[in-house]
């Protein structure tokens, strides 16, 4: 059994990935080109966004946005304390300082009220200049967009929705990735679309954004080309062979997959409920399932679920052992005070169970039974 089954999804898609990698060698054009433009096309509708700009992984698509947004020495950009590092990490690269913020203790996401704490805590102390909000949707589960865009609004700030783990979910009619100036998500394999190495990108409405992005992604090239440099840039490019990999697999993704990842969830649920703590997905939301994370009664609990599921050769994860504001690459961050007590209760006692769209049923039965004997 797989925590994540990329040989099953691959024999699935093996016709048509193998097809289009294919054409990819034989056209021996294996940067831009085709398939890198029709999977920006097909990802912008899917998205319902005017633009995307595919990059060469998640992380260089925030640097991106962050570049192209002006965010850099002097500025706060707030952050949910439950992520990964990469969601912070470039905005810190670019000279900010990284203002976490705690989490709604239902949907593990950023809470509003934190977050409107913190940018208040911030314009009182004066010392930084309140920048951007980075809203994570956290194991694919949509952020309250309508409260965090209140608060952006309220006190001029631009939102960026790191999408990463939640393509192909959607909040009250509109899909992830839709929100905010900019958006991304990431391609990495084990994402809910994934590429066979790293990949990503950014999506925005905004035509003067998109100019950005495009030029920052490559050497902050010019009207003139890659070799009529106006910017400082990276080089940060998706490869011609992942987009031909992606285009089946975003079409099994809206086809099947996303209702597969539903009844996997639906069925874990079924079996905990009233045991564990299980995901809660907000009406009128629907979370694309990057992973199925389960919350025990208290860290002790949780390690002894995780040492029978390991005994027992069953795979798990813990998504994340440690809050943002604990790591040392971030303890240097100003709390203003702030308590975090939902992100560390969360962090001592989440742990998340297989979950991809090919799980067999019997496979699901064996994880449920194996959790249900640790209780």
């Amino acid at each position: 059994m797989q925590f994540i089954d990329l040989s099953a999804q691959y024999r699935a898609l093996k016709t048509e990935i193998d097809a289009n990698i294919q054409a990819v060698v034989d056209r021996a054009q294996f940067i831009g080109g085709p398939f890198v433009r029709e999977l920006e096309e097909r990802l912008a509708a899917f998205a319902g966004r005017k633009h995307c700009v595919s990059c060469a992984n998640g992380t260089d698509a925030l640097q991106a946005a962050y570049m192209a947004l002006g965010v850099g020495p002097g500025d706060a950009v707030f952050c949910t304390d439950v992520t990964m590092a990469a969601s912070a990490e470039p905005a810190k690269l670019l000279g900010a300082q990284m203002v976490f913020c705690d989490i709604d203790p239902r949907t593990y996401n950023i809470s509003p009220e934190s977050l409107e704490r913190q940018i208040k805590a911030v314009l009182a102390e004066g010392s930084l200049t309140p920048k951007a909000v980075v809203a994570v949707d956290i194991f694919g589960n949509p952020c309250d967009y309508d409260a965090i865009v209140s608060v952006c609004e309220r006190y001029n700030l631009s939102l960026v929705e790191d999408a990463a783990q939640s393509f192909g979910a959607s909040y009250i009619g509109r899909r992830c990735g839709s929100f905010g100036r900019i958006a991304t998500t990431s391609f990495f394999p084990a994402k809910p679309l994934g590429c066979y190495g790293d990949g990503g990108a950014v999506f925005t409405d905004d035509d003067g954004l998109n100019q950005l992005c495009r030029s920052v992604c490559v050497h902050g090239k010019g009207p003139g080309g890659k070799y009529d440099n106006v910017r400082v840039g990276m080089n940060s490019r998706l490869d011609a062979i992942q987009a031909a990999i992606l285009l089946p697999k975003l079409k099994a993704l809206a086809e099947y997959e996303l209702d597969a990842r539903q009844a996997v969830a639906r069925r874990y649920s079924q079996a905990f409920a009233g045991k564990l703590a299980t995901p809660f997905v907000a009406e009128g939301c629907l979370s694309a399932y990057a992973q199925y994370v389960l919350l025990a009664e208290d860290r002790r609990q949780r390690d002894e679920i995780v040492s029978h599921l390991n005994e027992k050769n069953i795979p798990n994860m813990i998504y994340y052992p440690t809050p943002q504001h604990v790591l040392p690459v971030f303890q240097g961050e100003p709390r203003y005070g702030e308590r975090y007590e939902n992100a560390e209760n969360y962090c001592a006692r989440t742990f998340s169970l297989p979950m991809h769209p090919y799980l067999e049923e019997k496979e699901q039965q064996l994880v449920i039974d194996t959790v249900l004997e640790a209780l």
